[in-house]
């Protein structure tokens, strides 16, 4: 008797981390159902790159969650608030940056929960990482432990159907040029993401998040396939 696909719920933002952990998630056998969010930020070229990897890793449904957290602001993403740029890593690492959206990481992991007991999916991946320099709370061991309780606690999934939901960040303790290198060896297509916080036609090459992105490419002796301004 044939054995039913393992489900996973994937966030995908179509930067480098998720899209990594994407391929995680499919490389240890779940069938891949990818969520991306339309919360109100800066540009769309995330979204667009999200629907690219998520056909480029064979998922079986893509979702687009609409919300819009500039009715709240408070971050450089959701608010008229100018990005970082050329920033060094000591900088980076010295406070939690404006480029944190309050809640967001709370909120994208609630719709995961739900979409998760609609498609019986015991497992929700995400890409976050608490190594490179971002400083959000949102994205540490103690917050992914803590949910996990949470959405067991909250979900007719866990407290009736005998289910328990597992959060999977397999990148928290990763580096970027470790990610970078495990994305490698599973074919991530890294030329369909975006990772700049800006959304020009080409990255900007000097917000933290495209610095950091370089430097793991660098570290990981590999060339980043997308294009930067000079």
């Amino acid at each position: 008797m044939a054995t039913a696909a393992k489900k996973a719920v994937v966030l995908l933002s179509g930067g480098l981390d998720s899209s990594t952990s994407a391929a995680i998630a499919r490389d240890e056998g779940f069938v891949l159902y990818t969520l991306a969010f339309d919360y109100g930020q800066r540009h769309r070229r995330e979204l667009h790159a999200a629907e690219a990897v998520s056909r480029a890793l064979g998922a079986v449904e893509h979702r687009v969650v609409r919300f819009d957290l500039r009715a709240f602001g408070g971050s450089a993403l959701t608010a008229d608030i100018a990005v970082p740029h050329g920033r060094s890593l000591a900088d980076m690492g010295r406070d939690i940056p404006i480029t944190y959206v309050p809640g967001r990481n709370l909120i994208f992991l609630s719709f995961a929960t739900a979409y998760a007991e609609v498609v019986e999916a015991d497992d929700i991946f995400l890409g976050i990482n608490s190594l490179d320099y971002s400083g959000y709370p949102d994205c540490r061991p103690a917050f992914i432990e803590a949910f996990t309780q949470t959405a067991n606690l909250a979900t007719k999934a866990g407290t009736q159907d005998g289910r328990t939901l597992h959060i999977h960040a397999p990148l928290i303790n990763w580096t970027k040029a470790q990610i970078i290198e495990r994305g490698l060896a599973l074919g991530v297509p890294y030329e369909l993401t975006w990772s700049c916080y800006e959304g020009g036609e080409v990255a900007c090459g000097t917000c933290d998040s495209c610095l950091l992105r370089l430097k793991g490419f660098a570290e990981a002796g590999a060339t980043d396939p997308i294009a930067y301004a000079e």
